[in-house]
């Protein structure tokens, strides 16, 4: 039986009952059997009779009603007809010897009414490359090959390379992980403790010296967040950088085919940065497109759908952390946040991502956009070529041919909606 809460919620009840849950609650017995214990009877051979007298009958419903959960959701999609956007929720409404009744709550897609996607006049940024970014992309390479060479004197200055010797001191005892012998420190480059390196300006090579800074208070050490120590340091030695010039010995160190001179240089600088800059161009440009059409959809999307993309965003992130060897946990700590703060960060990009999505699969289906499962295999031959993969682990990777369809599809309606409203 089912019953429609709103235009896409649908509540709908199913009951296991007679051979079916004789057999449901059979299994129940003959697991449970296995690991009991009961006194003058081996684990597995107590009789189902002095089984449920000590335990009664009623201890094997809950564990035979999830043995017929999944057979009860396919009973409830194939009844009801209904296509599911999201997972269902499940409520026992009744247990009992006879049977056992499930009410699932199924969420479908929503109906979606967009009054207009065409000519729109979404404009596309006009890219242009200016002088002074080339030269600014220049200076950064020179930066980037540029000498560190050992003052034979004077003093540490800002962007010196300081080499030391510290030990860190808190109430005259030294803390753990407060020690390092020829450590080098870019000064300027605010990777240490505040206070820290600016006063290391003006030590001389050889100098000894007593700095005093304070821990922050979001450290994450609890002995030491803001708390005052004492480093003793050694400067050791000085270096410092020498900006390379646009010479042949520069052109050779950086390796680049066909560049040699400073205006082949600003050649492929100016080539890149547009490049950049056009495909950001691009990007900008359908991010402003699809807000544009949204505002003209009509859609109520379910909460149930927005909590499973924001689910999704979170296991998104969660992979990506520790591809750099941060757990959760750590991140929570670092950020002074937790799992409710980020769900709630994520909660408005997750609603665009749906209603993007909802508004071009509607797109999709009014103008007839079709992928064939030829175009799709073309499709999975070549990203398995572009990343190296072989083509089945490619397409289980990607969550099936469907998925790498579904996507070609999504493409080819964006490729649409670009002519639509050029």
């Amino acid at each position: 039986m089912a019953k429609k809460t709103n235009q896409s919620t649908h509540e709908v009840e199913v009951k296991i009952e007679g051979a079916d849950w004789t057999k449901a609650v059979d299994d129940a017995f003959n697991k449970k059997n296995k690991t009991i214990t009961v006194d003058g009877f081996r684990k597995g051979k107590c009789p189902r009779s002095v089984y449920e007298k000590k335990f009664g009958k009623e201890s094997l419903f809950l564990d035979a009603a999830d043995n017929c959960l999944q057979k009860a959701y396919e009973k409830a999609l194939l009844e009801s007809k209904l296509i599911p956007v999201v997972q269902p929720n499940v409520e026992l409404k009744s247990i009992d010897e006879n049977g056992v009744s499930f009410v699932f709550k199924i969420i479908t897609k929503p109906e979606v009414h967009i009054k207009n996607y065409k000519d729109l006049h979404v404009k596309r940024e006009e890219v242009k490359v200016s002088q002074e970014e080339i030269e600014h992309e220049i200076h950064h390479l020179l930066d980037r090959f540029a000498e560190m060479v050992t003052k034979t004197e004077g003093t540490v200055e800002e962007g010196n390379l300081a080499i030391i010797d510290y030990e860190g001191f808190h109430n005259k005892v030294p803390f753990e992980g407060g020690k390092a012998e020829n450590y080098s420190l870019e000064i300027g480059s605010h990777t240490f403790i505040p206070g820290f390196e600016e006063q290391l300006i003006g030590m001389k090579i050889a100098e000894e010296k007593d700095i005093q800074v304070t821990f922050p208070e979001d450290y994450p050490s609890e002995e030491l967040k803001g708390q005052e120590v004492t480093f003793k340091v050694k400067v050791n030695e000085i270096k410092e950088k020498v900006e390379r010039e646009l010479d042949k010995d520069f052109f050779d160190d950086l390796a680049m085919e066909g560049i040699n001179d400073k205006k082949s240089l600003e050649e492929e600088i100016e080539k890149n940065i547009k490049a950049q800059k056009e495909m950001d161009a691009e990007n900008n440009y359908i991010d402003n497109l699809l807000e544009t059409i949204s505002k003209n959809v009509d859609v109520d999307i379910p909460e149930e759908m927005i909590d499973e993309e924001i689910d999704r965003m979170m296991h998104r992130m969660e992979e990506n952390l520790k591809m750099q060897g941060i757990s959760l946990d750590l991140f929570y700590q670092y950020t002074h946040s937790d799992e409710k703060t980020l769900k709630e960060q994520f909660e408005k990009e997750a609603f665009q991502n749906v209603l993007y999505r909802l508004m071009l699969e509607e797109i999709m289906n009014l103008e007839k956009i079709e992928v064939s499962p030829e175009d799709a295999d073309k499709e999975a031959e070549e990203l398995a070529q572009k990343y190296q993969m072989e083509k089945d682990e490619l397409i289980k990777n990607f969550g099936g041919l469907d998925m790498i369809t579904y996507d070609l599809e999504m493409r080819k309606t964006i490729e649409l909606l670009k002519e639509l409203n050029q």
